[in-house]
């Protein structure tokens, strides 16, 4: 029987709409196992997607950090030219591993790197996300450790002449004797020129949201204090004084309450997608260095198969015995070159769909960051201002009552 749908026929309308695909990820409960320097956090991930390539509507596993490393780097690897979301960094400071602070951050940064991959056209349907999400804990490690091989199959003897390689390589650039080929085309530079503004501004503006976060956990201390002295200091004095005193200490401890929660709103809401997005930037270099070194492999073999291709020339003419080994020579350099320039011109037209994707994105996702930023803020002047509004009114009352007391004493 053939369906409307392959022959052609409009679906009715009253048929219910096909459903969009979906695929969403959240990262929670983190929890801490081991111990000392083998300690460490594991996350549940969970997936809901409605997807046919992947097994059932709703998956559970559980992963810890370099697990979020292996994908990071199979994904770099993988998809050249594509601009691959940041991983948050690991605290350099061992006694910050563990804070509750700093697991939360790294929690939430966890959840936007997985769910900026889902959201990607081409990442989200990579077979490595999909073995991170759906891989039980055995098949796992048995995955990671296929993946790993590659790496470890090169023999030592492989490695020293990759070692030499680069070594003379590095050598001749210092000497002078090597200038690295880099491209010089109008868009290339302005990419260039954009991404190092881009990365300064970032920078700044997120160096000033960690001095605003900080600033506002300080006050709200400050606040807590001296809320709790002023209290103090009423409760040695009787009447509409001591009454003052201890009302001043109470509005001062609410507000110290409003700026520590406005203050972790911020680092949560504001410093840290700053954060992301001046990472976001280091992904972008990392796709610029791919594209450079593209760039210069194609000139290479360009350069080779073309001088390759004089000398055959010049052998049909000297040594026509030569002629058929010179060929295969040629041939094969020729094959590279191609290789390479389809390599280096898809890298180009992927990272030019991929920056306009990063700006409609940046847009929306930092137009919202400071839309929440202003909104938390005029709420905060709010209460503020209403709380000593209050605290005022109640000062002027006491005030008159006490000139009205001492009217009547003087009576």
């Amino acid at each position: 029987m053939v369906s409307r749908r392959s022959a052609g026929i409009p679906s009715s309308p009253n048929s219910p709409a096909p459903e969009q695909p979906f695929l969403s990820i959240s990262v929670t409960d983190p929890v801490k196992l081991g111990n000392n320097v083998q300690a460490y956090i594991s996350y549940r991930v969970s997936t809901k997607t409605n997807m046919q390539e992947y097994r059932g509507l709703e998956k559970i596993v559980i992963r810890r950090y370099s697990d979020f490393v292996w994908l990071h780097e199979r994904l770099t690897e993988r998809y050249k030219g594509i601009i691959i979301p940041p991983l948050p960094e690991k605290s350099a400071v061992e006694k910050f591993r563990f804070s509750a602070e700093f697991i939360e951050v790294r929690r939430r940064a966890l959840d936007v790197f997985l769910n900026r991959i889902a959201a990607h056209p081409i990442l989200r349907q990579s077979d490595d996300l999909k073995s991170f999400l759906q891989a039980d804990e055995d098949s796992w490690v048995v995955e990671k450790s296929r993946t790993a091989e590659g790496v470890f199959k090169k023999k030592p003897s492989d490695f020293m002449q990759i070692f030499k390689d680069v070594q003379s390589k590095v050598t001749d650039v210092v000497l002078g004797k090597e200038k690295p080929l880099e491209e010089t085309s109008e868009e290339y530079e302005k990419v260039k020129h954009y991404v190092t503004e881009l990365e300064d501004h970032l920078g700044e503006a997120q160096k000033q949201s960690y001095r605003l976060v900080k600033r506002h956990s300080e006050l709200g201390q400050a606040l807590a204090e001296f809320g709790k002295s002023v209290k103090s200091l009423g409760g040695c004095e009787t009447g509409l004084l001591g009454k003052a005193f201890g009302e001043l200490g109470n509005r001062a401890e609410l507000l110290s309450y409003k700026l520590q929660k406005q203050a972790q709103d911020l680092l949560m809401n504001f410093e840290e997608p700053l954060k992301e997005y001046v990472r976001t930037v280091q992904s972008i270099k990392a796709v610029l260095s791919d594209r450079a070194q593209a760039f210069r492999q194609q000139r290479e073999l360009f350069e080779a198969s073309k001088l390759k291709e004089i000398n055959l020339e010049k052998l049909r003419v000297v040594r026509p015995d030569k002629v058929g080994e010179a060929e295969i020579d040629y041939r094969e350099t020729k094959l590279q070159s191609d290789e390479a320039n389809k390599r280096y011109e898809e890298i180009v037209k992927v990272m030019q769909q991929e920056m306009v994707r990063f700006q409609e994105e940046k847009t929306r996702d930092l137009g919202a960051v400071f839309h929440e930023f202003a909104r938390g803020q005029a709420q905060l002047a709010n209460d503020t201002a209403e709380a000593w509004k209050v605290l005022a009114s109640q000062l002027d009352a006491w005030s008159h009552q006490s000139a009205g007391k001492a009217v009547e004493s003087s009576a």
